[in-house]
């Protein structure tokens, strides 16, 4: 009980800032985000921070993933390609509203506390992989959906390559040095056209793998 109305709370509060559809709103409902904030920071859970993460990362605001989940427009959507999945936060909230969600981590210690929150909450529908994002996961594309939640200077090729016809590219992209600007992509007929929707701020994307 304490913790639904918790979660409760943090859904009003992201209200004041950013309007919730509804299958965001009872997304949020659905996920203990405590179970992915590290121990000596669960006290801070349900407020709109970003809080630190193992290997100098973040889990994102509660109100940044609200942000991007509704951006990505997913009702009716089946799959989701998530690039960076940290905490496994953004993974997990994906996961109440769309069928499949992949999700790829570059830093091995992340991606098995990762691993371990999805079994441990039993969410079975995320498919997660230790790799470089930037290749995408080309077994299982194309995707009608791609998240990155971690900044691009540019958006790789190969994973345009991996989204479905008439799906949509969400991504923190880096106009200019500290200034980073969520942009919504969409592929039509096979050509890729863009909207910048706001400004954000976001770790980078590296490259390669960590151990």
């Amino acid at each position: 009980m304490i913790g639904e109305r918790r979660r409760q709370a943090l859904v009003a509060e992201i209200e004041k800032h950013f309007t919730l559809d509804a299958h965001v709103k009872e997304a949020f409902l659905a996920v203990d985000r405590e179970t992915f904030v590290p121990g000596e920071f669960k006290h801070l859970a349900y407020q709109l921070d970003a809080l630190p993460l193992a290997a100098s990362q973040w889990i994102s605001s509660p109100l940044t993933v609200a942000k991007m989940t509704q951006h990505l427009e997913l009702k009716g959507v089946d799959s989701v390609l998530e690039i960076g999945c940290g905490s496994g936060y953004q993974a997990a909230i994906l996961s109440k509203i769309v069928r499949r969600v992949f999700t790829i981590e570059r830093i091995d210690t992340l991606m098995k506390e990762a691993k371990r929150r999805f079994s441990e909450l039993e969410l079975y529908n995320i498919f997660p992989r230790f790799d470089d994002g930037q290749r995408g996961w080309k077994a299982y594309a194309p995707y009608e959906r791609i998240l990155f939640s971690a900044t691009v200077k540019r958006v790789p090729d190969a994973l345009f390559e991996q989204l479905a016809e008439g799906g949509i590219l969400l991504a923190p992209v880096e106009i200019r040095e500290g200034y980073h600007v969520i942009t919504r992509y969409y592929k039509q007929k096979g050509r890729i056209s863009s909207e910048e929707i706001e400004a954000c701020l976001f770790v980078p994307v590296l490259d390669g793998t960590q151990r």
